[in-house]
C-alpha cells in the first residue's frame, strides 16, 4: 500500500469512495442525495487542498485531505476508505500517515475534525477530544467536534 498526493483527476473516484463510505454506515438513499454536494471531491478541492490518496494493487482505496485553518492550525477535512477496507486497520494506516505528515510542519500546534458519530470513538485512539457538538441536517443528530493538541 502506498500514500502519494492526489491528483485533479482523482475526483471521482475519491468522490466514489465518499460516498460508498458514508453509506456503509447505514444512512437512507435520500439522505445520501441530500448530501450528494458536501459528498463530492471536485478538481478545485484537490488543488486548494491538500489531499493523499491511498492505493492498494493499483487501486485507489482510500484517502483523507486536509488545508489549514490558521497558521497553528489544521482541519482534517476527509478520511474515507471503501467499504470492503473498513475495519482492517487501513484506516489506522492512513490516520498515521496524516498525523506523521503534518507533524513535520513545526508550526502546527492543533488540529481540528468535524466527525461522523460512526467514527468519534476512531479518532479518540489518536488522541482526539470531543470539545463540542455541531447540528446537523438529521433532527437529533450532531457531529462530534474534536481536537487533538501537537
Amino acid at each position: 500500500m502506498k500514500v502519494e498526493k492526489a491528483n485533479k483527476e482523482d475526483h471521482q473516484v475519491l468522490t466514489e469512495i465518499t460516498k460508498k463510505s458514508k453509506a456503509f454506515w447505514g444512512y437512507s438513499e435520500e439522505q445520501m442525495i441530500l448530501w450528494n454536494d458536501a459528498l463530492t471531491i471536485s478538481e478545485d478541492q484537490i488543488e486548494s487542498q491538500f489531499i493523499y490518496k491511498l492505493t492498494h494493487e493499483n487501486q485507489i482505496i482510500g484517502y483523507y485531505s486536509y488545508y489549514f485553518e490558521t497558521e497553528k492550525t489544521i482541519k482534517l477535512d476527509n478520511l474515507f476508505l471503501l467499504p470492503e477496507f473498513i475495519g482492517k486497520g487501513i484506516g489506522n494506516q492512513l490516520m498515521t500517515d496524516f498525523l506523521n505528515r503534518i507533524k513535520e510542519i513545526k508550526t502546527i500546534k492543533k488540529v481540528l475534525l468535524d466527525a461522523d458519530p460512526n467514527a468519534e470513538k476512531f479518532y479518540q485512539k489518536f488522541g482526539f477530544n470531543t470539545i463540542g457538538q455541531l447540528e446537523t441536517s438529521i433532527k437529533n443528530r450532531f457531529l462530534p467536534q474534536m481536537e487533538l493538541t501537537l
